[in-house]
């Protein structure tokens, strides 16, 4: 998917919020769904939005666009997000963006902000709690989410990351936890935890 030109009225710039000219945006995520959500609420909020679905398309839309900001997902198929943000910082230095990603660690999130992201928001993140990462100013943090995720959501969705890279082999995933085997399934076989 390419520029969000195709948007209802109701989704393009307000002249309120954005000035004199609308601020360009690049979501890149491979979920469809949350993508146009995002789109669509980002519009509302004066940006005017591109959109990508994948690594190679983020980039080629990158380089001739050139947006003010954009919101990567880390994990995509043909690569993954941090090439995506290593190259859009590359092609404009200022360029505000912040990772999206329902795995975070601390590991990734240095990594992202070392190759150019000014911030790191885990899924759920909504579009204000993106707004503000994205026009936070100084060296002042952006305030925290109003709903953070929960102690006990925050060890499952790891459980789930590492269990994904174990190509969902439960044997392997616990020996990586330090897990005995059984209890890990016993978590895995459960819903995950509510926010």
């Amino acid at each position: 998917m390419s520029e969000r030109s195709d948007l209802p009225p109701d989704v393009t710039a307000d002249p309120i919020k954005s000035g004199a000219a609308a601020r360009s945006l690049l979501i890149v995520d491979d979920d469809e769904a949350l993508r146009q959500r995002l789109a669509t609420a980002m519009g509302r909020r004066g940006y005017k939005v591109s959109t990508a679905s994948d690594v190679a398309e983020a980039i080629a839309l990158g380089h001739r666009l050139r947006p003010d900001y954009a919101v990567v997902d880390l994990r995509m198929p043909g690569g993954n997000g941090l090439e995506v943000v290593r190259e859009l910082h590359a092609v404009r230095p200022d360029m505000r963006i912040v990772m999206l990603t329902g795995y975070g660690n601390i590991a990734t999130a240095v990594t992202a902000v070392k190759v150019g992201a000014i911030d790191y928001l885990a899924k759920p993140a909504d579009a204000d709690d993106i707004d503000r990462a994205l026009n936070a100013t100084g060296t002042k943090l952006p305030a925290p989410p109003e709903n953070p995720m929960s102690a006990d959501r925050v060890r499952w969705e790891h459980i789930q990351r590492i269990y994904e890279q174990c190509d969902r082999n439960v044997s392997r995933t616990a020996r990586q936890l330090n897990m005995h085997r059984r209890t890990l399934q016993r978590i895995l076989s459960k819903h995950s935890p509510h926010e």
